[in-house]
């Protein structure tokens, strides 16, 4: 989430109310969600969050790429976010995986 709102800086200001708030609107729901979840101490409920916040990961995943081919962001920036995006997708459907076993 903190690479997101670093990226999103230097995104043009005239994006600050589109693309740019977007992204961090997303990255903020997965963790969100998250936690969410778990409150619901429910095994169901929780499966059904942490499904949830990784649709917003893949939401993420999506403007990130928006935000590269406008050239908004360095390449570089672009693949660290998202190895990150990947890693954290992992955890999330491994998480998934462990719950229902």
């Amino acid at each position: 989430m903190l690479y997101t709102y670093e990226l999103t800086a230097i995104i043009p200001k005239d994006e600050r109310f589109g693309l740019s708030s977007q992204m961090k609107r997303s990255a903020v729901s997965i963790p969100s969600n998250i936690a969410e979840g778990w409150g619901r101490a429910s095994k169901k409920s929780f499966i059904h969050f942490l499904k949830i916040a990784r649709v917003f990961l893949l939401e993420l995943e999506t403007q990130v790429q928006i935000a590269g081919l406008l050239n908004f962001i360095e390449e570089t920036k672009e693949k660290r976010i998202k190895l990150l995006i990947d890693e954290e997708s992992k955890m999330i459907n491994s998480f998934i995986k462990n719950i229902n076993n």
